[in-house]
């Protein structure tokens, strides 16, 4: 069995389409997305009606709960990918679970499987995006006994393996990444050999400064920053 993964388009449809591509040539038995699907100042609706198309298993990220529920303090780019989606996008945005298992092995979440919005592999150390304790990484997948457990949320790339052999995996983030030092969009590939899951993290070229061009046009060159170099912090956006 194999396995595409991907996390974190945020908005951006040229990283998301050199993605596609690439899992085509791979030739995957599925496609899984674990959320936040459209904030960034790209074409958020072109990624709705993408992954909308698609048709994959899909869960919602934290951003896209923003962007359907609100919260008190609304951030400025689920705001504007709010605004862009008409009824179609939103229902579909609305509706999208927050865990789903895939074929009774695969756990998708967007952060833990009990919290969307916490990372379950990095956190925050002052600004910079950090590998947690061993500790940490083996308590929020306890009771959840799937051979492998996907995440997303942090944008950063990892394939943990726990004392027990399951798989945690972050594929990274396809639209936007953070404190990496590359462009390139991100995914994964989980395969099941000889009754064990291996990882392949996969970094996929595309044309990143045509995206930056599109968050530029809109007035947001932070973003544009981080689409060039894959340097900036999250905190930075």
């Amino acid at each position: 069995m194999k396995v595409a993964v991907l996390s974190d388009a945020h908005g951006n449809l040229l990283a998301l389409e050199a993605v596609l591509d690439d899992i085509a040539r791979e030739g995957v038995d599925a496609t899984v997305a674990l959320g936040d699907f459209v904030s960034g100042p790209f074409d958020p609706a072109g990624v709705a009606d993408r992954f909308i198309g698609l048709g994959l298993p899909s869960v919602r990220g934290n951003h896209d709960r923003y962007i359907t529920d609100g919260r008190e303090k609304d951030w400025h780019i689920d705001a504007l990918a709010r605004d862009t989606l008409n009824a179609v996008q939103h229902a579909w945005l609305a509706a999208l679970p927050a865990t789903e298992v895939l074929d009774g092995q695969i756990l998708l979440s967007h952060g833990t499987p009990l919290d969307d919005n916490t990372g379950w592999l990095d956190g925050f150390v002052g600004e910079t995006v950090t590998l947690l304790p061993p500790s940490t990484i083996e308590g929020h997948a306890a009771g959840f006994d799937y051979p492998v457990l996907l995440c997303g949320h942090t944008h950063v790339p990892r394939s943990v393996r726990l004392k027990d052999g399951r798989l945690v995996v972050n594929p990274g983030s396809v639209g936007l990444p953070f404190e990496i030092g590359s462009p390139d969009a991100r995914y994964a590939i989980i395969e099941k050999r000889g009754g064990r899951w291996s990882t392949q993290l996969r970094a996929i070229p595309y044309d990143h400064e045509l995206a930056a061009k599109q968050a530029r046009d809109k007035g947001y060159d932070n973003w544009a920053e981080a689409i060039s170099g894959g340097w900036i912090s999250p905190r930075g956006l």
